[in-house]
């Protein structure tokens, strides 16, 4: 990582009483103000982690309790991914007019209470229901998340912070198997909604009293300049004297800036970039919940013990923490192409678990491999994005990415739904599986070829806008 500038460095603003905001963060070493930041930022993502993938591991027991078919737990697998693009599309803009802090902690106590009553169902519909409206909550969470982290990271090391946060939501899906695997045993099912509910609703009282809006997004909406020294001066002293805060922007006019954050994220300056994260994305969770949401079940028809079959399943999820890697090399290197050859080594990974028939121990090591690589691939994925869009259009720019993303994760549950009803072999399920990957490392080189000058896309110190 690069050495920070000593404190000292900024001890006074310019003499004109302006302080820089973005250049006062990335002069600061990293303070334990925006440590705060990351904490609550990761423990949201690992929640949200913990919420989506939580249905996929009692979907076994739903299968015995109920006595339903393997398609018709469809519809209750996607149900959360129709919310999550629903809460994404709606978050995005909100966050971008009302603040990231306000959209997060309503966003959180929806995920919450939603999870908690979705303990109770007594049937599958009522359970599709609850599903549905926690996902409104989980889409309205990540990606504001991301985007209220970002815009506290110095620019030298923004991909490696955000990427490190944003691996809390495959360790929380993992963290989600291991728990299921000795809850349900002991407790049943509804054990795992009941503290998949109870606790973001605790983190969401946190988060009113320690959390802090982002200090972009306040000059970029013109608050006051002493609600912006109460923020500043937690990461340095030195923020107290100054009388004017501006904010560095790529945006190349004032008239951009004035923009809607829809409009900036559609606009033809990054209308190409946008899309085709929208496509990585997409592709990304058809894997993703494809098989986190079925490879339960496929492994426990292929032989495995129920309770080994969700071990070896949240293994897939586990790997997301190789994205702390990817970031440290965006943060240095070209960032659209680091990710593509990461998605490139998806396609052959996944399928390489359809391959893995000779025993516990291969396929344990075939899932981790594939989870490694595939998550850190996608984990990376919010980062690339936020540090794509200028701060109007950030927000609206990662949730759209990831709510179009959702309807990813609703196609790769029901393509492998239908995989299963035509009854396609364990190796073509895999194989299949691996061909978004592919799609998905092509987006990212085109949107390279497109916009090769944001080869990790600073922010330039060129245009400044003072507020």
């Amino acid at each position: 990582m690069s050495t920070a500038v000593p404190p000292v460095a900024m001890s006074t603003p310019p003499e004109s009483g302006t302080l820089d905001v973005q250049r006062f963060l990335n002069t600061q070493p990293f303070s334990s103000y925006q440590w705060l930041v990351f904490g609550v930022c990761f423990l949201i993502v690992l929640l949200d982690g913990f919420d989506t993938a939580a249905i996929g591991y009692i979907a076994p027991s739903l299968l015995g309790e109920w006595g339903i078919a393997k398609p018709a737990l469809a519809p209750v697998l996607s149900a959360a991914l129709f919310g999550l693009a629903g809460g994404a599309m709606a978050a995005g803009p909100l966050a971008d007019r009302l603040g990231r802090k306000a959209v997060l902690v309503a966003a959180v106590l929806v995920m919450g209470g939603a999870c908690l009553a979705s303990a109770f169902s007594g049937d599958l519909s009522t359970l599709t229901v609850w599903r549905f409206v926690t996902g409104l909550g989980l889409g309205a969470a990540m990606p504001n998340a991301v985007t209220l982290m970002s815009e506290y990271c110095p620019d030298s090391r923004r991909a490696v912070i955000t990427n490190t946060m944003f691996c809390g939501f495959p360790l929380g899906a993992a963290f989600g198997g291991f728990l299921a695997a000795w809850m349900i045993p002991q407790f049943g099912w509804r054990s795992v909604l009941i503290l998949g509910g109870v606790v973001p609703l605790l983190l969401a009282l946190v988060m009113v009293f320690a959390l802090p809006e982002s200090a972009r997004y306040m000059v970029s909406r013109g608050y006051s300049a002493d609600r912006l020294r109460r923020v500043l001066r937690r990461i340095n002293p030195s923020a107290d004297q100054a009388q004017r805060f501006v904010l560095p922007e790529s945006a190349p006019s004032s008239a951009q800036g004035q923009q809607s954050g829809v409009a900036l994220v559609m606009s033809g300056r990054y209308l190409v970039g946008t899309l085709m994260l929208w496509v990585a994305y997409f592709m990304g969770l058809v894997i993703f919940y494809g098989l986190v949401n079925w490879m339960p079940v496929l492994f426990k028809e292929a032989g495995v013990p129920q309770a080994q079959a969700t071990l070896i399943a949240a293994l897939f999820s586990l790997g997301g923490v190789g994205a702390i890697f990817f970031g440290f090399l965006m943060d240095r290197f070209n960032a659209n192409i680091i990710v593509g050859v990461g998605f490139a080594l998806t396609a052959v990974a996944v399928a390489l678990i359809g391959q893995a028939t000779g025993g516990i121990a291969t396929l344990m090591l075939a899932v981790f491999v594939a989870g490694v690589i595939m998550n850190t691939s996608q984990s990376s994925l919010p980062s690339l994005a936020a540090a794509f869009y200028p701060t109007q259009g950030r927000a609206t720019g990662v949730s759209w990415m990831m709510a179009f993303g959702r309807f990813g994760g609703i196609a790769g549950s029901f393509l492998v739904a239908e995989l299963a009803r035509r009854k396609m072999g364990f190796e073509g399920v895999f194989l299949t599986m691996a061909l978004p990957a592919l799609i998905a490392a092509a987006a990212l080189f085109v949107k390279q070829w497109v916009h090769p000058e944001r080869k990790a896309n600073r922010v330039s110190f060129e245009d400044v806008t003072g507020h």
